[in-house]
């Protein structure tokens, strides 16, 4: 039975090598939780003071979509999602994704929603329109490296490190409403936005922590369950890499099943033999992976990760580093293939004859 732990210390482990035509790229982040005894000695972060009321500053489907239940979702968006999935944290995903410009999942949790991923070209949620500089939106809310969320006696304080700050600050706009704003560090703009209750943000550990309380419960979950979850995890990493690909003007991939055959076993494989790297123990690599599944290709490349708490944080990770956004948007790959298994990711592209 696999659950969902406290990761120890921030990490983020970067490799990028290449051989023949076969391009790879890591990505490896680990987050910690540290439990105090006493009360943290952190002021608690006040909401920021907008300088207009908060519908005037805030408008856009987006924070409309917050709190509703699933038919008042349904109701204002004017259709159904295009899938449901099984998120690892308790609560189903309802994905939007059927627009190559757009790209929204929404989080349910009792039948409420409580959390909001959204990207794409044509996204507008003032002032978190996608695009928008990393300067433009730090003048209206600047980043701090510590935000405080409290719910009843609790305390829980969020550490950010100045990675963090760079590539997915927090900010906290009421009692229980975070935003997770996602930038490309390469371009320094906007890249995709998650709006967070503070009990979400407490189940998927996104930051190291400083409190006194208690942690949500882990959910428990079946073998059968957690294949729906890696599946549907898959399915995202898939649909954002196109969006992303789009962003910048390049053609998007075709899904491959067979590639994703590929990619899932290294993944397994990965955890099964406790090593993270593009070869195994053995010293094969994807040239061997892609040739013992018959994969025929001209160019290949590969991007893995480990510990991201969820696909879209993956996706971003490999975004913001320089040899995993390469592969993501090299204009001459065709197709791809996603195997996730156990918070362990593995994306293998390859250039079809």
């Amino acid at each position: 039975m696999r659950s969902i732990r406290g990761l120890l210390i921030t990490m983020l482990l970067l490799i990028a090598s290449s051989f023949y035509l076969i391009q790879l790229s890591i990505d490896k982040n680990k987050t910690t939780n540290l439990i105090v005894d006493e009360l943290p000695n952190f002021p608690l972060i006040k909401p920021f003071e907008q300088s207009k009321p908060f519908n005037d500053l805030f408008h856009g489907n987006m924070f409309d979509l917050m709190d509703k239940t699933i038919d008042e979702l349904e109701d204002d968006l004017q259709r159904k999602a295009d899938d449901v999935l099984l998120s690892a944290y308790g609560y189903e995903w309802h994905v939007y994704d059927n627009d190559e410009n757009n790209y929204v999942q929404v989080g349910v949790d009792d039948g409420i929603v409580k959390t909001v991923f959204a990207t794409g070209n044509e996204l507008s949620s003032e002032p978190f329109t996608i695009g928008t500089p990393y300067e433009e939106i730090e003048e209206l809310f600047p980043f701090k490296d510590s935000i405080t969320y409290e719910e009843g006696a609790s305390f829980y304080t969020f550490i950010l490190n100045d990675s963090e700050i760079q590539s997915h600050p927090l900010i906290k706009i009421s009692d229980d409403l975070f935003i997770q704003c996602y930038f490309d560090t390469h371009t320094e703009e906007l890249s995709s936005v998650r709006l967070i209750t503070g009990e979400i943000l407490l189940r998927q550990r996104f930051y190291e922590m400083e409190y006194r309380g208690n942690l949500p419960e882990e959910p428990s979950y079946s073998d059968e369950e957690w294949e729906e979850i890696n599946k549907g995890m898959e399915q995202q990493i898939f649909s954002i890499s196109n969006i992303y690909r789009n962003r910048f003007e390049l053609k998007p991939l075709i899904y491959d099943e067979n590639v994703s055959d590929v990619a899932l076993l290294h993944s397994k494989d990965m955890v099964e033999q406790q090593y993270f790297s593009h070869e195994r123990p053995d010293g094969t690599g994807l040239k061997e992976r892609l040739s013992n599944g018959d994969i025929l290709y001209l160019m290949a490349g590969e991007n893995i990760a480990a510990y991201h708490t969820d696909a879209p944080a993956a996706v971003e990770g490999w975004l913001n580093s320089e040899g995993h956004r390469e592969a993501l948007l090299h204009k001459e790959y065709t197709h791809i293939g996603v195997g996730v298994y156990e918070f362990h990711y593995t994306q293998n592209f390859i250039k079809k004859f």
